[in-house]
Parts: C-alpha cells; structure tokens; sequence
C-alpha cells in the first residue's frame, strides 16, 4: 500500500536541525502497486521498486527545478515534474529521498492508480504542496 504524505524521518531531521540544502541531491524512485510505502519509510529502498522496465534506471531520477515558496502561514517544498521519455514503466507511487543524505526519505507520492506507458513519456506530476510545513 502507497500512503502519499512527507515523511516522520524528514520532519525530524528538519526539528533536529538537519540541513536540506539546496545543493543537496534529490531523487524519485517509481515503485509497483504492491510496495509499502508510507510517512514511516526512513530510507530509500529497490523493494517492489519498477526496475528492468524500458526507460527506468535503479534508483530512479533526480529532481530538478527545487522550489522553496511561501504560502501564508506555510512554506512549501517542491520541483519540476519527472519525466521519462521513451519508457516502458507501469507504476503506482514515488519515493522522494535525499541521495545527498544516504538516501533518507522526504515524501512519498501516491499516483491514485498505476500508469503505464508502453515507449512512450512517463510523467509524474507532483502534488504542489505535498511538502508543506506550517499552518
């Protein structure tokens, strides 16, 4: 079950002082429908992750376009959305981490149902505030 929401590991390193720098490396790895994923995954992880599909490398992509905005009484943490080109992916959810910080987890993101593309572009659109502290 892919349970979409930031991370417990995130949110405490954020109160323990942990730095997510804007230098800092941040990936999304896709994953099948049967994975477990959810605020409590720590790490990282190729369990029921879509690897050997066309187009996927292990580990996934690097985020790109990191945004910081603030929203009223909140700040939101997001990027551009993911895409593979001429990708043979079936996926249902994401796994958002820290490559920079041993693969520690930030979110994860629930697609609401698999998506397939046969060689074609897999999108991944990411929720705008999927990463909101404040409030």
């Amino acid at each position: 079950m892919i349970v979409q929401d930031v991370t417990n590991s995130f949110l405490f390193e954020i109160l323990q002082g942990g730095i997510h720098a804007p230098e800092d490396v941040y990936r999304i790895a896709l994953y099948r429908e049967t994975a477990v994923l959810s605020r409590l995954t720590t790490a990282y992880t190729t369990k029921e992750e879509v690897i050997g599909s066309q187009g996927y490398a292990p580990g996934g992509q690097v985020l790109q376009g990191r945004m910081v905005k603030p929203d009223g009484n909140t700040s939101t943490l997001g990027w551009r959305n993911p895409l593979w080109p001429n990708a043979s992916i079936t996926a249902r959810g994401g796994l958002i981490y820290n490559f920079s910080k041993q693969n520690r987890t930030v979110a994860v993101v629930d697609l609401g149902q698999n998506f397939i593309s046969t060689n074609g572009n897999f999108l991944v659109t990411l929720p705008e505030t999927l990463i909101r502290i404040g409030g």
